[in-house]
Protein backbone atom coordinates (compact mmCIF):
# COMPACT_ATOMS: atom_id res chain seq x y z
CA UNK A 1 0.00 0.00 0.00
CA UNK A 2 1.22 3.49 -0.88
CA UNK A 3 0.70 6.42 1.50
CA UNK A 4 0.92 10.00 0.24
CA UNK A 5 2.14 13.01 2.19
CA UNK A 6 1.18 16.15 0.35
CA UNK A 7 1.60 16.14 -3.41
CA UNK A 8 5.21 15.01 -3.68
CA UNK A 9 6.03 12.41 -1.00
CA UNK A 10 4.97 8.77 -1.06
CA UNK A 11 5.72 5.87 1.30
CA UNK A 12 5.58 2.14 0.57
CA UNK A 13 6.43 -0.82 2.83
CA UNK A 14 8.21 -4.10 2.24
CA UNK A 15 8.60 -6.07 5.45
CA UNK A 16 10.42 -3.93 8.01
CA UNK A 17 11.70 -1.45 5.39
CA UNK A 18 9.82 1.63 4.22
CA UNK A 19 10.74 3.37 0.97
CA UNK A 20 10.11 7.12 0.86
CA UNK A 21 10.09 8.75 -2.58
CA UNK A 22 10.36 12.47 -3.30
CA UNK A 23 8.73 13.22 -6.65
CA UNK A 24 8.59 16.90 -7.57
CA UNK A 25 9.67 17.22 -11.22
CA UNK A 26 11.80 18.31 -12.85
CA UNK A 27 14.48 18.99 -10.21
CA UNK A 28 12.92 17.91 -6.90
CA UNK A 29 13.60 21.36 -5.47
CA UNK A 30 13.16 21.60 -1.71
CA UNK A 31 10.53 23.87 -0.23
CA UNK A 32 9.17 24.43 3.26
CA UNK A 33 6.03 22.45 2.44
CA UNK A 34 7.97 19.58 0.85
CA UNK A 35 10.35 19.26 3.80
CA UNK A 36 7.43 19.46 6.23
CA UNK A 37 5.68 16.63 4.40
CA UNK A 38 8.90 14.60 4.40
CA UNK A 39 9.42 15.20 8.13
CA UNK A 40 5.80 14.20 8.80
CA UNK A 41 6.33 10.95 6.87
CA UNK A 42 9.56 10.06 8.67
CA UNK A 43 8.12 10.89 12.09
CA UNK A 44 5.12 8.67 11.35
CA UNK A 45 7.51 5.86 10.42
CA UNK A 46 9.32 6.40 13.71
CA UNK A 47 6.06 5.68 15.48
CA UNK A 48 5.43 2.47 13.52
CA UNK A 49 6.74 -0.58 15.39
CA UNK A 50 6.96 -2.47 12.10
CA UNK A 51 9.37 -0.04 10.37
CA UNK A 52 13.00 -0.61 11.30
CA UNK A 53 14.81 1.11 8.42
CA UNK A 54 13.99 3.62 5.69
CA UNK A 55 15.18 4.06 2.12
CA UNK A 56 14.95 7.69 0.98
CA UNK A 57 15.13 8.33 -2.75
CA UNK A 58 13.65 10.55 -5.45
CA UNK A 59 12.16 10.23 -8.91
CA UNK A 60 13.65 11.53 -12.14
CA UNK A 61 17.23 12.24 -13.19
CA UNK A 62 18.05 14.68 -10.36
CA UNK A 63 18.12 13.60 -6.72
CA UNK A 64 17.50 17.15 -5.48
CA UNK A 65 18.48 20.44 -7.10
CA UNK A 66 18.37 22.33 -3.79
CA UNK A 67 16.20 25.33 -3.06
CA UNK A 68 14.56 27.10 -6.00
CA UNK A 69 16.01 30.62 -5.94
CA UNK A 70 14.34 31.65 -9.19
CA UNK A 71 10.64 30.78 -9.03
CA UNK A 72 8.44 33.49 -7.46
CA UNK A 73 7.06 30.99 -4.95
CA UNK A 74 10.49 29.47 -4.24
CA UNK A 75 12.55 29.95 -1.10
CA UNK A 76 13.96 33.28 -2.31
CA UNK A 77 10.48 34.50 -3.15
CA UNK A 78 9.33 33.75 0.39
CA UNK A 79 12.14 35.83 1.89
CA UNK A 80 14.46 34.84 4.70
CA UNK A 81 11.52 33.74 6.84
CA UNK A 82 11.01 30.95 4.32
CA UNK A 83 14.60 29.82 4.71
CA UNK A 84 14.31 29.85 8.50
CA UNK A 85 11.14 27.74 8.27
CA UNK A 86 12.98 25.35 5.93
CA UNK A 87 15.69 24.90 8.54
CA UNK A 88 13.06 24.14 11.18
CA UNK A 89 12.09 21.16 9.04
CA UNK A 90 15.75 20.19 8.57
CA UNK A 91 16.10 19.88 12.35
CA UNK A 92 13.04 17.62 12.39
CA UNK A 93 14.67 15.39 9.75
CA UNK A 94 17.86 15.07 11.79
CA UNK A 95 15.77 14.20 14.87
CA UNK A 96 14.31 11.05 13.27
CA UNK A 97 15.32 7.85 15.12
CA UNK A 98 14.87 5.24 12.36
CA UNK A 99 18.03 4.53 10.31
CA UNK A 100 17.94 6.01 6.80
CA UNK A 101 19.68 4.81 3.65
CA UNK A 102 19.66 7.43 0.88
CA UNK A 103 19.71 6.33 -2.77
CA UNK A 104 21.18 9.13 -4.91
CA UNK A 105 20.59 8.68 -8.64
CA UNK A 106 21.62 12.13 -9.88
CA UNK A 107 22.76 15.57 -8.78
CA UNK A 108 22.47 16.46 -5.08
CA UNK A 109 23.05 20.21 -5.04
CA UNK A 110 23.00 22.76 -2.21
CA UNK A 111 20.13 21.91 0.10
CA UNK A 112 19.85 18.67 -1.88
CA UNK A 113 23.30 17.73 -0.59
CA UNK A 114 22.07 18.68 2.88
CA UNK A 115 19.11 16.36 2.43
CA UNK A 116 21.37 13.48 1.34
CA UNK A 117 23.39 13.96 4.53
CA UNK A 118 20.28 13.44 6.68
CA UNK A 119 20.77 9.72 6.03
CA UNK A 120 23.11 7.34 7.81
CA UNK A 121 24.35 5.92 4.50
CA UNK A 122 24.38 6.99 0.86
CA UNK A 123 24.27 4.58 -2.08
CA UNK A 124 24.91 6.36 -5.38
CA UNK A 125 24.81 5.60 -9.08
CA UNK A 126 27.74 6.68 -11.30
CA UNK A 127 25.55 9.54 -12.57
CA UNK A 128 25.34 11.11 -9.10
CA UNK A 129 27.11 14.40 -8.41
CA UNK A 130 27.43 16.25 -5.11
CA UNK A 131 27.83 20.01 -4.86
CA UNK A 132 27.78 22.67 -2.16
CA UNK A 133 27.42 25.42 -4.75
CA UNK A 134 26.40 28.29 -2.46
CA UNK A 135 29.37 30.58 -3.21
CA UNK A 136 28.49 30.40 -6.90
CA UNK A 137 25.21 32.05 -5.87
CA UNK A 138 26.85 34.70 -3.69
CA UNK A 139 25.31 32.92 -0.71
CA UNK A 140 26.35 31.20 2.53
CA UNK A 141 25.96 27.41 2.93
CA UNK A 142 22.82 26.27 4.74
CA UNK A 143 20.74 23.25 5.80
CA UNK A 144 23.29 22.56 8.53
CA UNK A 145 25.93 21.61 5.96
CA UNK A 146 28.69 23.57 7.68
CA UNK A 147 28.33 21.00 10.48
CA UNK A 148 27.29 17.81 8.71
CA UNK A 149 29.68 17.89 5.73
CA UNK A 150 32.96 18.35 7.70
CA UNK A 151 31.70 15.75 10.18
CA UNK A 152 31.43 13.26 7.33
CA UNK A 153 34.40 13.97 5.04
CA UNK A 154 36.71 16.13 7.15
CA UNK A 155 37.36 19.87 7.37
CA UNK A 156 39.76 20.11 4.43
CA UNK A 157 37.63 18.33 1.85
CA UNK A 158 34.52 20.14 3.07
CA UNK A 159 36.33 23.47 2.68
CA UNK A 160 37.25 22.48 -0.89
CA UNK A 161 33.59 21.81 -1.68
CA UNK A 162 32.35 24.96 0.04
CA UNK A 163 34.90 27.41 -1.37
CA UNK A 164 34.96 26.13 -4.96
CA UNK A 165 31.37 24.96 -5.42
CA UNK A 166 32.92 22.03 -7.31
CA UNK A 167 30.74 19.04 -8.29
CA UNK A 168 32.11 15.85 -6.80
CA UNK A 169 31.40 12.71 -8.88
CA UNK A 170 30.15 9.56 -7.19
CA UNK A 171 33.45 7.65 -7.38
CA UNK A 172 35.37 10.53 -5.81
CA UNK A 173 32.64 10.80 -3.19
CA UNK A 174 33.17 7.11 -2.46
CA UNK A 175 36.90 7.67 -1.88
CA UNK A 176 36.10 10.59 0.43
CA UNK A 177 33.50 8.77 2.52
CA UNK A 178 30.69 10.95 1.21
CA UNK A 179 29.24 7.86 -0.47
CA UNK A 180 29.23 4.32 0.95
CA UNK A 181 28.71 2.39 -2.29
CA UNK A 182 28.46 3.10 -6.02
CA UNK A 183 26.28 0.76 -8.08
CA UNK A 184 24.82 0.89 -11.60
CA UNK A 185 21.66 2.96 -11.95
CA UNK A 186 19.48 -0.09 -12.57
CA UNK A 187 20.59 -1.65 -9.26
CA UNK A 188 20.54 1.52 -7.14
CA UNK A 189 17.23 1.09 -5.37
CA UNK A 190 17.70 -2.63 -4.78
CA UNK A 191 21.16 -2.01 -3.31
CA UNK A 192 19.77 0.63 -0.96
CA UNK A 193 16.93 -1.66 0.06
CA UNK A 194 19.38 -4.53 0.62
CA UNK A 195 21.38 -2.40 3.06
CA UNK A 196 18.17 -1.27 4.78
CA UNK A 197 17.10 -4.93 5.05
CA UNK A 198 20.45 -5.78 6.62
CA UNK A 199 19.92 -3.08 9.26
CA UNK A 200 16.28 -4.04 9.80
CA UNK A 201 17.23 -7.67 10.45
CA UNK A 202 18.88 -6.73 13.74
CA UNK A 203 17.36 -6.08 17.19
CA UNK A 204 15.51 -2.78 16.68
CA UNK A 205 15.97 -1.36 20.19
CA UNK A 206 19.71 -2.06 20.01
CA UNK A 207 19.94 -0.44 16.55
CA UNK A 208 18.16 2.71 17.72
CA UNK A 209 20.22 2.95 20.91
CA UNK A 210 23.48 2.53 19.00
CA UNK A 211 22.44 5.07 16.38
CA UNK A 212 21.60 7.60 19.10
CA UNK A 213 25.07 7.16 20.57
CA UNK A 214 26.73 7.56 17.18
CA UNK A 215 24.72 10.63 16.19
CA UNK A 216 24.87 12.03 19.73
CA UNK A 217 23.53 15.62 19.72
CA UNK A 218 23.41 15.91 15.92
CA UNK A 219 19.95 17.51 15.74
CA UNK A 220 20.90 20.11 18.36
CA UNK A 221 24.15 20.83 16.53
CA UNK A 222 22.24 21.28 13.26
CA UNK A 223 19.85 23.68 15.01
CA UNK A 224 22.74 25.77 16.33
CA UNK A 225 24.52 25.78 13.00
CA UNK A 226 21.42 26.63 10.94
CA UNK A 227 20.84 29.60 13.26
CA UNK A 228 24.32 30.84 12.36
CA UNK A 229 23.91 30.00 8.66
CA UNK A 230 20.60 31.87 8.57
CA UNK A 231 22.20 34.97 10.10
CA UNK A 232 24.98 34.96 7.49
CA UNK A 233 22.50 34.35 4.69
CA UNK A 234 20.40 37.30 5.86
CA UNK A 235 23.42 39.58 5.42
CA UNK A 236 24.42 38.18 2.04
CA UNK A 237 20.89 38.24 0.69
CA UNK A 238 21.06 42.05 0.66
CA UNK A 239 24.19 42.15 -1.52
CA UNK A 240 24.52 42.82 -5.23
CA UNK A 241 26.47 39.59 -5.57
CA UNK A 242 23.53 37.51 -4.37
CA UNK A 243 21.20 39.19 -6.88
CA UNK A 244 23.80 38.53 -9.59
CA UNK A 245 24.12 34.90 -8.46
CA UNK A 246 20.38 34.33 -8.81
CA UNK A 247 20.39 35.97 -12.27
CA UNK A 248 23.36 33.85 -13.31
CA UNK A 249 21.54 30.66 -12.30
CA UNK A 250 18.45 31.73 -14.21
CA UNK A 251 20.54 32.59 -17.30
CA UNK A 252 22.77 29.48 -16.97
CA UNK A 253 26.06 31.39 -16.93
CA UNK A 254 28.90 32.08 -14.47
CA UNK A 255 28.30 34.93 -12.07
CA UNK A 256 30.01 38.29 -12.58
CA UNK A 257 30.65 39.10 -8.93
CA UNK A 258 31.90 42.49 -7.70
CA UNK A 259 32.31 41.88 -3.98
CA UNK A 260 29.50 44.17 -2.91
Amino acid sequence: MKTAYGDHISVTHDGHVATVVLDKPPYNHVSVDLMRDLADALEDLDRENNTRAVVLTSAGKVFCGGADLVAPDGIAGRGMGGINALYDQAVRLFSVETPIVVAVQGAAVGAGLGLALVGDFRIASPEAKFSANFVKLGFHPGFGLTHTLPRLIGEQRAALMFLTGRRIPAEEGLAWGLVDEVVPQERLLSAAQHLADEIAGNAPLAVIATRKTLRSDLAAAVRARTNHEHAEQTILRATDDFAEGVRAVQERRPGNFQGR
